[in-house]
């Protein structure tokens, strides 16, 4: 009495696995099944109890009887079977991906009972994998981080930053070299911070001189100055509630310093020509190609402003440092000028591609965007060759002993002229730190060279 409702209990038990057990015979029948082998099966109890094991169709079993192997499982050569991955057909004809666990069942003289076997559903775990490696796959087409790409240390260390600053409202300076990616960083912080619906301002600092520079940040009143003949909305006054990035900050004037760490400090400020101060809530978010802590001890920038932006650093690698990453920038950039011009632009050739692995960089990843867009206006469909490209990357050319190292083929000056503009999209100030001459200089050889920066910009 106490066997049979301790077998009683034991089918209890194993009705409550989540496992499918089914029990076998020697000659392969099955002589017990579990509730949860029905529905991994789609088979009744009925239907399963009194079958060959062979109704499931375990392409394991299957593949060891095509052999011409006697026994009805591999099971009888090993004895036992762990994990093993197999698939079996369910009733409605799918098949289902499951892990095997089998045991033989051997009496005192060793004899063979039968055997016991387990199966588990594995079909959602393959699911999952399959998203997983849709999204892998996702994001190797994107290759970045909210517009910005790169694989290599330096860049995942600036998106894990960037993920964890856009939490705070503390102050963010972000440095950087020119054409690195500053701008793209501010707006990724906008967007992934707690101000996302709030207004995202910008404004550059070294466009301006100081009496436009104060107007626009602060706004005016009317007649607060010749030509003021009505009343404007200052940048602060438009960011309130949101983020207000305020790029190349180290060529702020002194003066205007003094108004900003003001704002900083106390969140009001005045319109030009007003003496009534308003409130504002802006997180403010700077940007500089300059060495501020140089600027500060020459007396160029004001050490407290300093310190009251500097809070938050942020440093983006120069292209140069981060070369691993340039293939994946390339494709980057075909793509995206591909798909809006419509050329069948396939790559870079081999040579063009050690052309690109030996420049320096100077305009880092903006440089290397204006080059591939200008390469897509001299090349024809297929790869874009050396000829394609601007003269600057093909000044250097490596000679074929490498003790004598590379020799200078410089281009002339008015063709450095144009790719320097071409580069910095029309910027004298750039163009002229990128060729190491004053904005002057670069405004004087672009009247020299009847040069028109409008129609430069069309490249």
């Amino acid at each position: 009495m106490e066997e049979q409702e301790m077998n009683r209990s034991l089918k209890e038990i194993i009705n409550t696995m989540n496992d499918g057990v089914m029990l076998i015979s020697p000659d392969g029948v099955i002589l017990m099944a579990n509730r949860a082998l029905e529905e991994i099966t789609g088979y009744g109890r009925e239907e399963l109890i009194g079958s060959p094991c062979s109704l499931l169709h375990c392409d394991v079993c299957e593949g060891v009887r095509s052999e011409g192997k006697e026994h009805w499982c591999e099971l009888f050569d090993l004895g036992y079977s762990h994990r093993k991955p197999c698939f079996l057909m369910r009733k409605n004809g799918s098949y289902v991906h499951v892990l095997k666990n089998a045991s033989l069942l051997k009496n005192g003289d060793g004899r063979v009972l039968g055997a016991v076997e387990t199966v588990t559903d594995i079909s959602e775990i393959d699911a999952r994998d399959r998203k997983i490696q849709q999204l892998s796959s996702l994001l190797q087409e994107q290759i970045g981080f909210e517009g910005m790409v790169g694989r290599s240390p330096a860049m995942q260390k600036v998106f894990d930053i960037v993920q964890k600053v856009a939490q705070s409202d503390a102050p963010v300076i972000i440095y950087g070299e020119t054409g690195t990616g500053k701008e793209l960083v501010a707006h990724a912080i906008h967007k992934l911070g707690k101000r996302r619906d709030a207004p995202y301002i910008q404004l550059n600092c070294a466009a301006l001189n100081e009496a436009l520079l104060e107007s626009e940040l602060f706004g005016h009143v009317k007649g607060a100055f010749t030509g003021a003949f009505s009343h404007r909305e200052g940048r602060f006054e438009a960011a309130n509630g949101g983020d207000f990035f305020l790029d190349e900050i180290g060529d702020v004037p002194l003066a205007i310093q003094v108004k900003l760490l003001r704002v900083l400090e106390t969140k009001r400020f005045e319109r030009v020509g007003d003496h009534r101060s308003m409130e504002v809530d802006v997180r403010i978010i700077t940007a500089t190609n300059k060495d501020l802590e140089s600027l500060v001890s020459q007396g160029k920038f004001r050490e407290d402003f300093f310190f009251r932006i500097n809070v938050i650093p942020i440093h983006l690698p120069a292209l140069r440092e981060r070369m691993e990453d340039l293939p994946l920038l390339i494709e980057h950039f075909l793509r995206q000028i591909r798909t809006r011009s419509g050329k069948e632009i396939s790559g870079l050739s081999a040579e063009a591609m050690e052309l690109f692995m030996n420049h320096h960089w100077p305009g880092n990843v903006r440089e290397l965007r204006s080059v591939l867009e200008y390469a897509f206006v001299t090349a024809e469909n297929g790869l874009i060759h050396p000829e394609h490209l601007p003269a600057r990357l093909t000044q250097f050319r490596r000679k074929k002993s490498e003790e004598q190292g590379p020799v200078p083929m410089l281009p002339d000056e008015k063709t450095a002229l144009i790719d320097a503009l071409v580069t910095c999209r029309g910027n004298q100030s750039q163009a002229a730190r990128m060729l190491g001459v004053n904005r002057v200089t670069v405004w004087h050889r672009i009247k020299k060279y009847g040069i028109d920066i409008k129609e430069l910009m069309t490249l």
